[in-house]
């Protein structure tokens, strides 16, 4: 079954991969995200002409290391939105188990 990737952090990666496409030090900007140089190297391989396309589009603003305030508030409301439903499934997923697991 293939991975369901999560959206929010796609576009973590991609950021990560813009900012080190952006100023070429791949080892710096790799330890700021707290990853290997060969996982942030990967993302690179995964993500670098999608990033390009967004980076040659004037109306694209330049990634900054350090995210604003309004840039953490919507990624943590996302993250919170994203747990809430993992939650929810996983309610939901133990009481089939409980009625399945008790039929005679």
């Amino acid at each position: 079954m293939p991975k369901k990737k999560i959206e929010a952090l796609e576009e973590v990666k991609r950021n990560y991969v813009r900012m080190a496409l952006e100023s070429g030090n791949y080892s710096s900007i790799a330890r700021h995200a707290g990853i290997s140089r060969s996982t942030l190297t990967k993302w690179i391989k995964e993500y670098e002409d999608e990033v390009r396309e967004q980076m040659e589009d004037p109306t694209s603003a330049i990634v900054s290391i350090e995210p604003t305030k309004e840039e953490l508030k919507a990624k943590y409301e996302q993250a919170m939105k994203l747990l809430g439903e993992k939650e929810l499934e996983v309610a939901m997923l133990r009481n089939l188990l409980k009625k399945t697991q008790y039929r005679p």
